[in-house]
């Protein structure tokens, strides 16, 4: 594929990201009340760029006070406040925030690993509201909500059609505990609208999306975020996988964009041995010039093989992990070149219910490399393009056009070369695998196509679907169903393919829909066991640490 098919989407994609992964920058520790900072007289009188914080104050309490009492028309000084805050922030690194009062609850639901709502998942096809999961002990489950129902009433009116949207979703159906929804469903194996009551409560947000243990011995580990409850989801699941069995672990970090830098710690100092650096940080303030985070010794997996899977997506806390990892030559990095963001944000509550993150330090691998990329102060657009730049120069393909200097060595704690510069480099390249990639998936995928027949599949074999306990089984089940020769009839109005196209996309838009078909009739597990099936990252880890089982058993 030529690079003007895919900067676009790629550009697309990098804007999303770079919006989300902004608004979940790490905090160094529970985030500070702006009440319990007040700087003492030295720091208010000194200077910063020639001006002290007295006089900044002043100036800006001048100005609004006159655009108050003199300016011609009416103003609204909150919303130019509100502007205003933003502007200056901009003018800082890429990753400090400021954050609206109206925004705050959704940015922390990300991180706080709960919100209050009625407990499903959903999809929006043909301006319809599609309950895709209905999330186990929540209050949809309790009341008899289903997976397939669709909406298409809340609160006694009509909720379908063309500006149905996740927003506005969201805002209908999250809200405060112990408040009710009223919810009107159709339903397949029903002429009527169902009507429930809801009571909204505490739905889980759990950044563990995945675990399963793969030939008997594999545990595999998917983590979407740093989040404050993702440690006890992660030691849960590292347990229950060696309950049955495993003895090694892939731990998956693609895409994950970052999270709390303690919770990350507590998660890597299982892995370690005792006085092992996890990370150190060094700020501005005499108390955080450098602080040390150390493995205690207390870890209990300390011994058994571990692989980590990352990506240029892979952010902040995520590379404090596979740094860990990497410079205490603990395991091995599978993947490309993560993201390479190497400062720290402190959140700082203000009094109206706003937030500051603030960027108050930068962090160091055990090695001493900051893996914090380049940036120009005020130049967000800039420092964003440079995942586009990156594949622009195939970094996503070749290992060869990743350049970094002699000067930006390091070494690890076995003395092993590892570099800074800009991310975590894995031990292990594994370039973007675009075999599969044509113009009929393109459209396949863009148009939701996929999900779409995997859906209507999901309702007309729901019952026989749902009567499966064995991932092994209904993959085998499904691949017997011949699924592309239906789906292709299915996808014909709005994508059609060339024979050639068929051909090099056809094995990989069928483990797409069986996966889809899998998290619609089963959970995410079975979804992301299918997905990773024939994933070259996933597979490497695979293989290696099975050798690594063989070496260990011819010793």
């Amino acid at each position: 594929m030529s690079n003007k098919t895919w900067t676009p989407l790629i550009i697309a994609c990098a804007g999303a990201f770079f919006i989300y992964f902004g608004m979940r920058v790490q905090a160094l520790r529970q985030p500070e009340s702006s009440m319990s900072y007040v700087p003492s007289s030295d720091q208010f009188h000194s200077s910063e760029g020639g001006l002290s914080s007295r006089d900044a104050s002043s100036k800006l309490v001048y100005l609004f006070d006159l655009l108050r009492d003199r300016y011609v028309d009416t103003l609204n000084l909150k919303q130019l406040v509100e502007d205003a805050i933003p502007t200056i922030i901009e003018e800082l690194d890429p990753h400090s925030v400021y954050i609206s009062e109206k925004e705050l609850d959704e940015v922390n639901e990300q991180l706080d690993g709960s919100f209050s709502g009625i407990g499903v998942q959903f999809n929006i096809q043909n301006d319809t509201v599609m309950v895709i999961q209905v999330i186990a002990g929540g209050p949809a489950e309790k009341v008899g909500l289903m997976a397939g129902d669709r909406i298409v009433e809340v609160n006694d009116s009509v909720f379908c059609g063309p500006e149905i949207n996740n927003t506005k979703v969201q805002k209908s159906l999250k809200g405060v505990k112990g408040t009710i929804v009223k919810v009107g469903v159709r339903r397949a194996t029903s002429d009527e609208i169902l009507r429930y009551e809801i009571e909204r409560g505490d739905i889980p947000v759990n950044s563990v999306t995945a675990e399963y243990l793969l030939n008997g011995n594999i545990g595999y580990i998917l983590v979407d975020n740093f989040g404050r409850n993702t440690f006890n989801e992660f030691f849960t699941a590292l347990l229950n996988l060696k309950v049955r069995g495993a003895k090694g672990y892939i731990i998956d970090l693609r895409n994950n964009g970052g999270g709390f830098m303690e919770v990350c710690c507590q998660m890597v100092n299982e892995f370690l041995g005792e006085g092992d650096m996890i990370v150190y940080t060094e700020g501005k303030l005499s108390n955080a010039r450098r602080n040390e985070i150390k493995a205690d010794g207390n870890g209990h997996f300390q011994n058994v093989p571990v692989v980590v899977l990352i990506n240029e997506w892979s952010a902040s806390a995520s590379e404090i992990f596979s740094g860990a990892i990497q410079d205490n030559d603990r395991g091995t990095i599978i993947g490309r070149r993560s993201f390479g963001k190497g400062l720290v944000q402190q959140q700082f509550d203000l009094n109206d219910g706003s937030a500051l993150r603030l960027t108050i330090a930068r962090y160091h691998t055990p090695s001493g490399r900051c893996i914090q990329k380049p940036y120009d102060m005020g130049k967000g657009e800039d420092y964003m393009m440079d995942i586009i730049n990156r594949y622009d120069r195939g970094e996503f393909y070749s290992q060869d056009s990743i350049h970094l200097a002699d000067s930006l060595k390091f070494y690890t704690k076995g003395g092993r070369v590892v570099y800074e510069g800009g991310g975590i480099m894995p031990d292990l390249f594994i370039p973007q695998d675009t075999s599969f990639i044509t113009p009929y998936y393109n459209r396949c995928i863009n148009l939701g196509l996929c999900y779409s027949f995997a859906f209507k599949y999901n309702d007309e074999n729901r019952e026989k679907l749902a009567s499966f306990t064995d991932f092994e089984a209904m993959e085998s089940y499904l691949k017997s169903q011949n699924l592309m020769d239906k789906f292709v009839p299915f996808a014909a109005a709005k994508a059609k393919p060339s024979a050639k196209d068929l051909q090099a996309s056809r094995k990989s838009l069928e483990r797409l829909i069986i996966a889809y078909i899998m998290r619609q009739s089963q959970n995410e597990n079975y979804f992301y066991r299918e997905f990773n099936s024939d994933d070259n990252t996933y597979l490497k880890a695979v293989e290696l640490i099975t050798e690594q089982f063989a070496d260990h058993n011819a010793e």
